[in-house]
């Protein structure tokens, strides 16, 4: 096989949480907008390198977690009930807390709202402010 074609190949590897950490993450929904994944673990836990787009991150517990990216690592402590933005990213993670993790990330995907949506939409279709 050509280096060429060794390296394409490599480059698309799954990387999705969901495929490479099934014992962590899990889909609670899925839309052609959003993804929401559950992530949970206990002290001690790591993963293994994935990806993830866009994202708000929801936490549902405290936690401190170290990621890995590349050559490096950055620690990350964050309390219960916090809610963050994580622009797309690869990275590995461990819990080096004492406490387990418990998370709900928001993945956005590509595209843009499409006008006709709302126009099809008829009160009671729809949970939130009109």
């Amino acid at each position: 096989m050509p280096t060429y074609e060794l390296r394409r190949t490599l480059f698309f590897v799954d990387a999705d949480p969901v495929t490479t950490n099934p014992e962590h993450y899990s889909v609670v929904f899925e839309n052609d907008r959003v993804r929401v994944l559950e992530y949970t673990d206990a002290a001690g836990d790591k993963t293994t390198p994935h990806e993830h787009p866009d994202s708000v991150m929801y936490t549902l517990s405290d936690f401190r977690r170290r990621l890995h990216a590349g050559d490096g690592h950055r620690d990350v402590e964050l309390p219960a009930g916090k809610a963050v933005w994580l622009p797309a990213q690869r990275h590995s993670g461990e819990n080096i807390g004492d406490t387990a993790t418990h998370v709900i990330f928001v993945e956005l995907k590509d595209g843009t709202p499409d006008a006709t949506d709302a126009t099809d939409a008829q009160p009671g279709d729809w949970i939130g402010p009109a």
